[in-house]
């Protein structure tokens, strides 16, 4: 009897649900490993920001992949909260709050904003406002960021954040021993359902993390043009 099928002698189809599982895992970060360089893209050329980017680590595991990207959404929180303390302090508290006010129009917001760039930066292209404006007083990348952080770190904690990236093309029975050597076997079905859970809200987190950063992306894209 194979491996997989003791471990789920009521439902072979399993052993291709946990393939699948990894395979879904895989894309997610993979979304977030290229969204986030595309952020970084967009701080560190209109912004004036210097953070480094990120490369996913096939010979890692999934927890050490998952530290990865955490760090760079961590900088990334970083420094939009510098931008936020150089728009308090250079700003009059009026205009300052006005930033953040959902009814001034946007083209106001983007003004002020381009005008505290332009002290900081000595020169700022004519997108830096905008983008400040986009990811600071929506709060969209920030509220993204928060919430993938957290399942990240949810992920990176799961029976399978110990797993090497490189194992999932090595076939169902590499993977069932492998997650063998970290849990009991009776525990091993609660834990993948659990990891199930995760990874649902993941691959929504990470979708929407994506579309937003691409919206930030093609905003600076079309002002180029």
């Amino acid at each position: 009897m194979a491996l997989s099928d003791l471990l789920y002698p009521d439902n072979p189809k399993r052993r291709q649900e946990l393939i699948h599982l990894h395979q879904e895992l895989l894309n997610c970060m993979s979304i977030n490993f290229h969204a986030t360089n595309e952020l970084v893209g967009v701080l560190n050329e209109q912004l004036g920001c210097t953070i480094a980017r990120i490369q996913m680590r096939e010979s890692s595991t999934v927890k050490e992949n998952c530290d990865i990207i955490i760090r760079a959404m961590s900088e990334i929180q970083h420094q939009l909260q510098k931008i936020d303390s150089d728009m308090k302090e250079k700003l009059e508290p009026v205009l300052y709050q006005r930033l953040y006010d959902i009814k001034e129009p946007e083209l106001e917001k983007i003004a002020i904003a381009h005008k505290v760039f332009s002290i900081v930066l000595g020169e700022a292209t004519s997108t830096a406002g905008m983008v400040a404006v986009k990811l600071l007083s929506s709060n969209f990348i920030t509220l993204a960021v928060s919430k993938l952080i957290s399942l990240l770190a949810q992920i990176g904690a799961s029976v399978l954040g110990g797993i090497s990236i490189t194992i999932l093309g090595l076939g169902i029975e590499m993977i069932l021993h492998a997650i063998l050597g970290a849990v009991e076997r009776n525990q091993l079905l609660e834990a993948v359902r659990s990891y199930e859970k995760h990874l649902d809200e993941f691959k929504a987190a990470s979708e929407k993390y994506q579309r937003d950063i691409q919206e930030v992306a093609s905003l600076v894209r079309q002002q180029v043009q």
